[in-house]
Order: C-alpha cells, then structure tokens, then sequence
C-alpha cells in the first residue's frame, strides 16, 4: 500500500508529537504562572494580598504607593529614586562596557597569540565567583577611595558583571566575520582603524544590541553590589524593603514594585528587537 504524501502545510499528528506538545505547553504554563500571579498580586487590595482567589477587587493604587512619598514612609526608602539611579548605573555600565569591550572583542577575535585562550577564559571567571568574595575588598577600597554610595562607584564595580558578558559574545560575532571584508577595505586604501569601524562594526550590530541587552539585564538585576556600597541601594534592593517595612509585609506593594522594576529591561527589549532579530541570521554572512 503506497504511503500517502503530505500535502504542503499538513501535518501528521502522532502519539509522541502530542505528548511533546503538551510537555512544552505544560512547561510554558508553569514558568509564566508566577509572572501572572505577582501581575494579579500587584492589582490586589490589602485585604486581599493574602488570599489565593482568582476573583478579586483590582486596584491601581498599589502602583500609585510604590512611586509616592507613601511608599517611602512604609518602607523608608524612596523607590522612585532608587529606579532612576539604578537606570542611570545600569545605562553608564554598559555604556563604559561597550566602548571599552567592542575593541577589545575585536582585538580577541582577530589577533591570536600563546596564551590568548587563556586570557579571554580569565576574564570570563570573573563571572564564576562569587560576588561575596569580593564585597568586602571592594567596601574597604570604596571607603578608603570615596567612592561610597556614588553613581561613578557602582557603574565602576559592574563592570565586573557587564564587561565579560560584552567581550565573550562580541569576540564570537568578530570570528564568524569573514576577515576579506577588512582585507579587501585596506587594499582600497582603508586604514585598519578606518576598516574596522567602517565595515566590521556596521556588521556586527547585532551582535553589540544583544551584548547590551544582556549586560544591562545583569546589571540591573544584581543585588550584592548595590545593598553592600551604596545607602540608597537600587531597584532589587527596594522591592525587598517592601517585605518588612514597618514590621509589615506588604505582599501586594512587593510585587507592585516587581512589575515596574521589570519594565526597564523590557523595554530596551522591545527597542532592540529589530537587530535581535538580525542576529539571528548573521552567519549569512559567512562563505
């Protein structure tokens, strides 16, 4: 019996497909629950925090706390100014990453020598270890230095967990790049500085949208850092402040924070997305 040919769009549904679909939706289901439920705890009254009911009174006044003098006096602290000065650290580290980073990405991607593998693999551990073995140097030095509680400090300090990030996925993109380009660009007359920013660089845009992306999702998530060498602390540090303000956990002020402290990162996301998207295809470029 001749087998029947699929026709173009049609699919064969088999036992093992529809239990690999479930497992995927299951799994889907489980790891988006828990952004659902602080969504829905942030819109929750006081009364309400506590229960596990799906129906409920939403509220926006949660949001309206969180960003007010109300929730400085709950909490004291102001989280207003800790989401604009964890912005402005975040924004200065991957800035001072990338400009110092794509160089030398480039430089590692195109100049091998002994121990060159070593070397990139030594600045990678910088992001094995812990942040707990360093903290307490750190504190001593910014005590000494002044750099206590300063915007120049903490954008100084992640540097030890956005600049790794940028080299190491930079450094790849630079290797995937067909070295004729630049050759071809010198044998017009193009300087190596010139061939490097005029043709490497446009190409690996992608490339740098997503290092910065991941470097400014880091930064912005680490809580070490900011709760040991500043007063005012940052987005991560405030929102656990929420949990005991007062004597009081605040649930529903807690994840009220949580939203807005994810906004940031979501949305350079969905401003970068265009080139994320590019990257995708970048080997496209290679042969």
């Amino acid at each position: 019996m001749a087998r029947k040919e699929l026709m173009p769009g049609e699919k064969r549904f088999t036992v093992p497909a529809v239990i690999a679909d479930i497992a995927i939706l299951a799994w889907f289901v489980f790891s988006l629950f828990p952004i659902v439920w602080m969504v829905m705890l942030a819109l929750k009254t006081p009364a309400e925090q506590t229960t596990t009911y799906f129906r409920f009174s939403p509220t926006l006044e949660n949001f309206v706390t969180v960003l007010s003098e109300r929730g400085t006096m709950l909490t004291s602290v102001d989280f207003k100014a800790a989401l604009i000065s964890s912005t402005v650290n975040c924004l200065g580290a991957v800035v001072v990453s990338l400009v110092v980073g794509i160089p030398a990405a480039y430089a590692a991607g195109r100049w091998k020598f002994r121990g060159s593998d070593s070397l990139m693999f030594n600045l990678l551990s910088f992001r094995f270890a812990p942040e707990l073995m360093v903290i307490v140097p750190l504190f001593v030095i910014y005590n000494g230095l002044g750099l206590f509680d300063t915007t120049f400090g903490m954008i100084w300090v992640l540097q030890l967990v956005t600049m790794p990030l940028v080299v190491w996925i930079l450094r790849s993109y630079f290797e995937d790049l067909p070295e004729d380009l630049e050759q071809a660009a010198l044998l017009d007359g193009y300087t190596r500085r010139r061939a490097f920013t005029m043709v490497a660089l446009p190409l690996v845009r992608p490339g740098i949208a997503a290092s910065a992306l991941l470097a400014f999702i880091f930064a912005w998530n680490n809580y070490m850092f900011p709760l040991i060498l500043t007063n005012s602390g940052s987005v991560t540090v405030a929102i656990t402040k929420f949990l005991g303000g007062g004597g009081q956990a605040y649930y529903n002020l807690t994840a009220a924070a949580g939203v807005v402290g994810a906004l940031p990162p979501l949305i350079l996301a969905l401003t970068i997305q265009r080139y994320l998207v590019q990257g995708l295809s970048f080997g496209a470029v290679k042969g």
